[in-house]
């Protein structure tokens, strides 16, 4: 039972990246309605309520729903968020983008945010049983028509190489200009391709880097222009040596100490929240405590969470 809607991803023909970039952008102002217009100027629903326990006081993320359209037309507005998950296989990210998906999908009479939600899966193991076991859980009424309400609001693409990625994004504008009600984007992970684009990309870093960089910088686009939040994952691929190094007493704190950045430079720029995952403590309960860091980029606020995966979904630790 999964009404969901699973895309097709674009791709399927080689196109130089520059024309497509210029092409369909300039396709689709020409064809963009006066609904579509005004969808896209008066922003989204507000996330600040998603997961209040993921970030400090004052970094939850926002968009700008509460500027004036006319303030945000003339660029007075801030750019909406983009958060990334970093961490280890296993550490739970995967599990953490459930539980914000259920929150965003879930009505407003059992707690939900009753948006929509974009899902771009790069590493094919989305587990939508495990999505639906979620929302039974957490419907007062698990019948099958309301969960089918709930998948309703959840599209799922797959994408295979950085290229599908980027010309997926080009073919989504349209979809984030005419659904108002479409208010998150998730990448997992946003890491996927890097060492296939590194030996495909050539001798300089630069043209190995090219296509994610092409992403990133449509994807930070499609965030300022549609009031969009992003979440991306990347997984721990690198990590500093030992005398690279500060002293740290616990995961918590050494899964910040022992983050390299590997992705392009401009990624490091747009990001404005980094969580950190660790893998699992023990804890009092027979369950896996995983611990995770959240630091906002701009504030420099920190917090430190603990959660455990449940039957339920991820549940915080008090």
């Amino acid at each position: 039972m999964t009404s969901s809607q699973v895309l097709s991803p674009a791709g399927a023909r080689p196109v130089p990246c520059g024309s497509v970039s210029r092409t369909m952008s300039d396709d689709f102002r020409r064809a963009e309605s006066g609904t579509q217009l005004l969808a896209r100027l008066e922003g989204r629903a507000s996330l600040k309520e998603l997961e209040p326990l993921l970030f400090a006081s004052g970094d939850c993320p926002l968009h700008e729903a509460e500027y004036k359209p006319f303030l945000r037309f003339f660029g007075s507005s801030h750019a909406g968020d983009i958060i990334e998950f970093h961490g280890p296989e296993g550490s739970g990210k995967t599990e953490m983008f459930c539980h914000l998906i259920s929150r965003c999908i879930l009505p407003v009479s059992e707690g939900g945010l009753q948006v929509e939600v974009v899902y771009i899966d790069t590493d094919y193991h989305f587990d939508m049983l495990r999505l639906v076991t979620i929302l039974e859980h957490r419907l007062s009424r698990s019948d099958e028509e309301t969960v089918k309400q709930c998948l309703s609001r959840f599209f799922l693409i797959y994408c295979s190489s950085s290229i599908q990625l980027l010309l997926t994004l080009y073919s989504l504008e349209n979809m984030f200009c005419s659904r108002p009600s479409l208010c998150l984007l998730i990448i997992d992970s946003l890491s996927s391709f890097y060492w296939i684009d590194r030996n495909n990309g050539g001798e300089t870093v630069s043209r190995q880097e090219a296509n994610i960089r092409k992403c990133i910088e449509l994807l930070d686009k499609l965030i300022k222009e549609y009031k969009l939040v992003l979440f991306a994952s990347t997984q721990t691929l690198m990590q500093k040596m030992h005398n690279e190094k500060s002293e740290a007493s616990n995961s918590e704190k050494s899964s910040v100490v022992d983050f390299k950045p590997y992705l392009c430079k401009l990624w490091q720029n747009v990001t404005t929240n980094r969580v950190f995952f660790s893998k699992e403590l023990k804890h009092e309960s027979d369950k896996a405590k995983k611990p995770v860091t959240s630091c906002h980029l701009k504030s420099n606020n920190v917090i430190r969470r603990s959660f455990v995966i449940t039957e339920t979904g991820a549940e915080f630790i008090p």
